[in-house]
């Protein structure tokens, strides 16, 4: 049976704003807007309730310094964390204890958390399992059999009837008590589906996601008379390791799900990074096969990236500056590539939080974005047909607007950054797909945040033709009709 806790949650909101509104998938386009048509981007990161940000939530610590640094993450272009409502790297973060009985001092932090987020104007993707530590701490978590739950082994987590019960009954507690927030950005139904949580097979992935997706859906549309996205997130490297395993089509084309995710930590690129551009070319490329396996054009993001192998198993924080040009440059490649926003930053540094540098970037890409109409935009990959001697490229149009990114070749310091001494080159552009017509082309500096060349550019035979202004390491442009 599970236990309601009997107080109410304190959703507050702007009185002169009123509540803040629910986000949805642009009709027709493969972006997001909010229920009153207007644009809106996922650019943030994940954070946990544990670490040192958002630490002061629990057992209201320190609910001021907590809400300071969510309007400081707002000012700063952020507009969604992605959080795990049990984060069970600690023991004293168990959402439920038995399972089953909902831990008070847990709703309290997410009433807080809700009522600070509908408050600053953040939105939250919300997954009910931390399913990594949870995995690596299941002798002490509440669902283990040995510990009065029902479950015996974690390989056979989405196999068990009594804990799809518990994982239910879990949703369903989060969907009446915060669904009806607009703070609610999506749901990740499962964090890092995974082959080893069913038994090493995925015959039943299918039948999973529609339980959980109707359950939350159902009962949304009949408390709220609408629904907040949802998607299943996937450990992206899996798709390579066990090819065998038809895992793609649940991920990306499940009938149920509204965008598709994947977690992106490329081996020996991403994971482990020696230089800041080839991670970007590797999130170029995963990007570009993601958005091949959509058929209907929705939109997709990556909701996980870092460098998950040198921080976790070698130890290994990257130096700051290193790191700021990585993030940054990954950020690029994902929005220029197809994806919506420029993905979510696993911290992986000591402290687990991003530095200002990062944020810097945020608020840069932020800048940018309204250059372009996502409400229409029904992008498809460019990379492979922008080639041009002295960039990498990165790219994605339709027949009416196009996002280009530059990234420059050949110009690496000894440290694994691009040189910002490099002689500065022109950029001769040729990108395909555009309508013939007049088109406006503006060039965005993604360190300084700022519009740094104009230029209008006519369309023949369905290619823009331009010549940049000289570039030193990098340029996005936003292209868009006249």
């Amino acid at each position: 049976m599970l236990l309601q806790i009997g107080f109410a949650p304190s959703i507050d909101f702007d009185r002169e704003r009123g509540p803040l509104p629910w986000i949805t998938v642009a009709p027709g386009a493969s972006y997001f807007v909010n229920e009153r048509g207007q644009p809106w981007t996922p650019i943030g990161q994940n954070d946990a309730i544990s670490w040192p940000e958002l630490a002061g939530l629990f057992r209201r610590r320190d609910l001021p310094s907590v809400e300071a640094h969510l309007r400081w993450l707002r000012a700063h272009g952020v507009t969604c964390l992605r959080l795990m409502l049990e984060y069970a790297q600690v023991r004293h973060r168990y959402f439920e204890r038995p399972a089953g009985r909902f831990v008070p001092a847990m709703v309290q932090l997410w009433d807080d958390l809700f009522a600070m987020c509908e408050r600053v104007g953040l939105r939250i993707l919300l997954t009910p399992v931390d399913t990594f530590w949870m995995w690596l701490h299941w002798r002490h978590h509440p669902w283990n059999a040995a510990n009065g739950g029902p479950l015996g082994s974690m390989r056979q987590c989405l196999l068990c009837p009594a804990t799809r019960e518990l994982i239910k009954g879990r949703l369903e507690f989060a969907v009446r008590r915060w669904g009806g927030s607009g703070a609610l950005f999506a749901w990740d139904l499962w964090n890092e589906i995974h082959p080893a949580h069913s038994g090493d097979e995925v015959g039943g992935w299918d039948e999973f996601i529609h339980d959980l997706s109707s359950h939350v859906r159902g009962l949304e549309l009949q408390l709220y008379g609408r629904s907040h996205p949802q998607t299943v997130s996937l450990f992206g490297p899996e798709l390579e390791l066990k090819p065998h395993l038809p895992m793609r089509p649940s991920v990306f084309r499940h009938t149920d799900l509204d965008f598709a995710t994947l977690h992106i930590y490329a081996k020996g690129t991403i994971d482990n990074p020696r230089d800041t551009v080839a991670p970007a070319v590797a999130m170029g490329d995963i990007v570009r096969e993601a958005l091949a396996e959509i058929a209907d054009g929705r939109p997709f993001l990556d909701t996980e990236h870092g460098p998950i192998h040198a921080f976790k198993d070698r130890k290994r924080t990257l130096p700051e500056a290193f790191d700021d040009e990585y993030f940054r440059h990954l950020a690029w490649a994902h929005l220029a590539s197809g994806g919506a926003g420029g993905g979510m930053r696993w911290p992986n540094r000591s402290p687990h939080v991003l530095t200002a540098g990062m944020r810097a970037a945020q608020k840069a890409m932020a800048g940018f974005l309204p250059l372009v109409d996502w409400t229409r935009f029904r992008r498809r990959n460019l990379n492979d047909e922008v080639r041009m001697r002295h960039f990498h490229a990165f790219a994605c149009g339709d027949e009416r607007q196009a996002v280009l990114w530059l990234l420059r070749r050949n110009a690496l310091g000894a440290g694994g950054r691009v040189r910002t001494d490099a002689v500065p080159v022109e950029a001769k552009v040729s990108l395909p797909g555009l309508a013939n017509g007049e088109y406006r082309l503006r060039g965005w500096n993604t360190s300084a945040g700022a519009v740094v060349e104009e230029q209008r550019v006519q369309v023949s035979g369905g290619v823009l033709r331009f010549t940049s202004t000289p570039i030193v390491a990098d340029r996005a442009f936003a292209i868009v009709p006249a």
